[in-house]
């Protein structure tokens, strides 16, 4: 790398890490190009994003944000994976880790907030934002429509009891 791409770079991973929902740090040592490939693709799907770099270059980009409590995780050769859904990249690379152990999750950091790997697995373990949204909604939608049918039901029933009576005035 020259010196302007690592200063280019240096500023692409200061303002990631600034803007991000979660950070995981992890050693990747013995993963196939394949299994790499695997890894960003999934990561990808989900809106995140992995970066292998040089860990000297990650150190200085970390320095005045947030998460610069996470530089001692920064040693041998570690993979970033990033994500603006908090539980997009923990959930991703824990997954792939549980088949797949060359990948071993460090840590990582969601804002001001350092995680170990127990942080990481628990972040994991939440219900990304769509599958809240999608709950919420449902919490919502189901009220209203429980409200339809009990206003719906006493009229329902009165123009049965009409037609009822009508039904018996003409058999008469």
């Amino acid at each position: 790398m020259e010196r302007a791409e690592k200063r280019e770079f240096v500023t692409a991973m200061n303002e990631v890490f600034k803007t991000t929902g979660s950070v995981v740090v992890a050693h990747y040592a013995g993963l196939s190009v394949a299994q790499m490939s695997d890894l960003r693709s999934r990561m990808r799907e989900a809106g995140g994003t992995v970066k292998v770099a040089k860990n000297r270059l990650v150190k200085i980009a970390l320095q005045g944000t947030e998460a610069e409590g996470i530089t001692h995780l920064f040693q041998g050769q570690t993979v970033i994976a990033y994500s603006d859904d908090p539980v997009t990249a923990p959930k991703v690379a824990v997954d792939f880790a549980k088949t797949h152990d060359n990948l071993v999750v460090l840590g990582g950091a969601m804002g001001a907030t350092e995680l170990d790997v127990n942080g990481v697995k628990a972040l994991a373990s939440l219900p990304s934002i769509d599958e809240l949204r999608a709950k919420i909604v449902g919490m919502i939608n189901t009220p209203a429509t429980r409200i339809a049918q009990v206003v719906g039901a006493p009229a329902g029933q009165l123009a049965r009891v009409v037609n009822a009576y009508a039904q018996k005035d003409e058999a008469a």
